[in-house]
């Protein structure tokens, strides 16, 4: 992801994030974890709260919060915005400190569908390799997310 600048490229998380997009019509084409692969967002858009990728994964508290300096931005180039997927506990606080609102009024849980600051929030366990190989994450539990996402959507 680094590498091409498109986040979830190159890792299981891609394939499985990227794969479930096409099946909900937010994405076409095929996903072949290059840039160039011709694979098209369809009325969506992926960021990361988190943009660099820290030593183990594991950001601390000053990444978060610089991070969320671009974070703030972006989400402020959608007028339209209607939904946002935090995949991952700590996506899910730095969108809720993006638009303005206190975590501890919107606690993080997978599956969960929150309104904060004008726009619906989901969330989902993060769809990391890790998280799916210890089964805290199962392709149907991600997958449902979608699901409940695009008849949202459809609403």
């Amino acid at each position: 992801a680094n590498r091409t600048g498109r986040p979830f490229t190159g890792d299981y998380a891609g394939d499985l994030l990227y794969g479930t997009l096409i099946a909900h019509g937010l994405a076409r084409g095929e996903f072949k974890a290059k840039p160039d692969d011709g694979l098209e967002l369809v009325q969506t858009a992926i960021t990361n709260a988190v943009r660099c990728v820290p030593p183990e994964n594991k950001p601390v508290g000053g990444e978060i919060a610089t991070c969320r300096n671009f974070l703030v931005p972006t989400i402020g180039r959608f007028p339209n915005l209607r939904a946002v997927l935090a995949l991952g506990s700590i996506a899910h606080q730095s969108t809720v400190r993006a638009l303005g609102e206190r975590v501890a009024a919107y606690p993080f849980r997978h599956g969960g569908r929150q309104q904060a600051g004008g726009i619906t929030l989901f969330s989902s366990y993060h769809c990391s390799r890790y998280n799916t190989n210890t089964g805290v994450l199962t392709e149907s539990m991600f997958v449902n997310v979608f699901k409940e996402i695009a008849a949202f959507l459809e609403e």
